[in-house]
């Protein structure tokens, strides 16, 4: 059995509080975006732009667009840009390989091709086979700019494919935070790691993520980390009960940080389209009205693929139903009550957790 605690201790920090605030639903009506006006998985204009550049056969763009997250220390868009130009370069290889054998030291095109990699060998029947094959690549990605935490982030989400000890992921994370403290997608890696690893033990998950999110910024993505916690909980069919208070704290939390966050861009989409799922499940229909009108026309896969193999189709049958619930005047349950999670067996037994998207 899995010490739970101890490695729990290992993934936290000592953490400041911060006081906690929300915010608040659109007064007046809100208007959406037409259905045939939302796009699913939009990228924003430089990603854009790198993508058009590539579709053409040129890589300079990708090139100009990653140099610039390195020069600056964006990590999280960084983070974003290698996986969207990762998921390209698989079905559209040519400028990827061409710029690889151009310069095949480059940090960007080496952390796009370990992308590539580990995406592919995670969608294949042998994932650990091909998981092991693709070490050398994610660590010359880690070589190539030291101060790079995407790399670590790829080198978390492999080792949970790989099912890699703990002490050998307590090693990937603390150099991962040493990069980048707060960087969300190392922190959700690491995440997606500890409930692979304590199935069904969400309430520590919880504990994890809460720590995470006191500890960052108030502008962090990382503040959203909570939710991606309520989430795996609310999609998971096993283990103890989490106390509502606890999944509201983790909305409203997210909520905060959707307030401070651009409307109507597309890179704060995935988190918003997280908050709208999670907001429904609680029946907090107003609130997922507000998240609704703040993401605009942009949907995002995850988290509706999770429940449906049309996940566009999915999110606009979720605004619908958003609509009609507000328009109906649809009062939330006592927020003391507990959130229903379908199929849920008794403590202690149930299947493996699902991972939704790597």
């Amino acid at each position: 059995m899995v010490d739970t605690m101890a490695l729990l201790h290992a993934f936290t920090r000592t953490s400041r509080v911060r006081g906690k605030s929300t915010g608040a639903a659109s007064p007046v009506p809100v208007v959406l975006p037409a259905d045939d006006e939302v796009l699913l998985d939009a990228p924003d204009d430089v990603l854009g732009r790198a993508l058009v550049g590539a579709a053409g056969g040129d890589h300079r763009p990708a090139a100009e667009l990653l140099a610039a997250t390195r020069r600056t220390g964006a990590w999280d868009h960084r983070d974003r840009y290698v996986r969207g130009l990762a998921a390209f370069a698989r079905a559209r290889p040519e400028w990827l390989d061409t710029w690889r054998a151009l310069a095949p030291l480059d940090p960007d095109a080496t952390v796009v091709d370990a992308q590539r990699a580990v995406d592919r060998a995670w969608d294949s029947p042998a994932r650990g086979e091909l998981l092991r094959e693709v070490s050398p690549l994610i660590t010359a990605a880690a070589r190539a700019d030291n101060r790079d935490p995407v790399p670590w982030r790829l080198a978390l989400d492999h080792a949970r494919g790989a099912r890699a000890g703990h002490t050998y992921v307590e090693e990937l994370w603390e150099a991962a935070v040493r990069r980048a403290p707060h960087h969300y997608g190392c922190h959700v890696a690491a995440l997606r790691y500890l409930a692979s690893s304590w199935h069904g033990s969400h309430r520590e998950c919880l504990d994890f993520a809460d720590r995470a999110a006191q500890d960052a910024p108030e502008t962090s993505l990382t503040q959203a980390l909570p939710l991606r916690a309520a989430f795996g909980y609310l999609t998971d069919g096993c283990g103890p009960e989490v106390p509502r208070a606890r999944l509201e704290a983790a909305a409203d939390r997210a909520v905060a940080l959707s307030a401070r966050l651009p409307a109507g861009q597309p890179w704060p989409a995935e988190p918003r389209n997280l908050l709208t799922y999670v907001l429904v499940r609680l029946e907090r229909w107003q609130d997922a009205l507000e998240q609704l009108r703040l993401t605009g026309p942009y949907a995002t896969s995850f988290p509706w693929d999770r429940d449906a193999e049309d996940p566009l189709g999915r999110f606009l049958e979720v605004r619908r139903d958003v609509g009609a619930a507000v328009a109906a005047g649809a009062r939330g349950p006592d927020p003391r009550g507990s959130v229903p999670v379908p199929d849920r067996p008794e403590r202690g037994q149930g299947g493996r957790l699902r991972s939704g998207a790597h």
